[in-house]
């Protein structure tokens, strides 16, 4: 028996409830899909307030996606510092920050052809 695909909708549902479950921070979806050479279709971005809150969102994300989906990233990087934490998920790439290095990379910019969406939080 052969798994079968999961949707990239699916996906970025299940990173999202994960960070929301956590309480991360500023939440964007950044659409790449229409910008040429790009390694992925989609980054989601976020922050936490401190290394244990970034852990933690990582973690979260891992587990909501792998509970609800049997889908594991394809690497994750970063997490022994937790400053910006890279998890790849293929067509998703999940960008998890402190907020004073998001600032600094400003990811956000560097990408400004992208179609972003925010995130409101419930919280």
């Amino acid at each position: 028996m052969t798994k079968e695909k999961v949707s990239t909708d699916a996906i970025i549902a299940q990173i999202i409830a994960g960070i929301e479950d956590v309480k991360g921070n500023d939440i964007i979806i950044m659409d790449l899909r229409e910008i040429e050479n790009t390694v992925t279709s989609y980054f989601i971005i976020c922050n936490g307030n401190s290394n244990t809150q970034v852990n933690a969102i990582v973690n979260s994300v891992q587990r909501k996606v792998s509970k609800e989906l049997q889908e594991n990233p394809w690497h994750v990087e970063g997490s022994s510092q937790a400053e910006w934490v890279l998890m790849d998920y293929v067509n998703v790439v999940v960008h998890v920050f402190q907020k004073h290095v998001r600032d600094y990379y400003d990811l956000e910019s560097l990408w400004g052809d992208a179609k972003t969406t925010v995130i409101e939080s419930a919280y």
